[in-house]
């Protein structure tokens, strides 16, 4: 992922009123290692049902935000879930319903969409987590072209209108 500075993430957001950009927390921009990123994620310390994720998009040479909310309730305890971004397998516990609203007038009118995502929005570094022998360095490549792709798609469903 290319760095971002504050006003380019706060300007990325397609789904985020002005109060919300207002109030959004950022993480330590300059502790981010951007080029192990397929996206920025990071929950609100003040709001722990919402959290923000940001990635850039090669095709318009733009970043893309958009806010998400936590489900309330969290699945059942002693069962795998996965991500359905990293595609991850962990503790259902490690994953989280988030809704989204879609952009524009949509969203204003309250339509919304969801996924199962990792609960700390920090997918970029689980597909990294395992050892090298483990995890090497084609599939960490792999996965994170698929992860990048995942998350691209999403976004482009909040901003579809139709």
């Amino acid at each position: 992922m290319r760095a971002l500075t504050e006003d380019d993430i706060r300007g990325a957001f397609v789904n985020a009123t002005d109060e919300q950009l207002q109030r959004m927390p950022l993480p330590g921009l300059h502790e981010t290692l951007w080029d192990e990123r397929e996206f920025l994620g990071w929950r609100d310390p003040q709001a722990a049902h919402l959290g923000y994720l940001v990635h850039w998009d090669e095709a318009e040479q733009t970043p893309v935000g958009i806010v998400v909310r936590a489900a309330s309730g969290g699945m059942r305890a002693g069962i795998a879930a996965m991500c359905s971004f990293c595609h991850s397998p962990q503790p259902a516990t490690q994953v989280r319903l988030f809704s989204t609203p879609r952009a524009g007038e949509a969203g204003r009118n309250g339509n919304t969409i969801g996924t199962y995502i990792c609960e700390d929005l920090a997918c970029s570094l689980l597909i990294r987590r395992a050892p090298a022998h483990l995890n090497p360095p084609q599939q960490v490549a792999r996965r994170s072209a698929d992860l990048l792709q995942r998350v691209q798609n999403f976004t482009a469903d909040v901003m579809r209108t139709a």
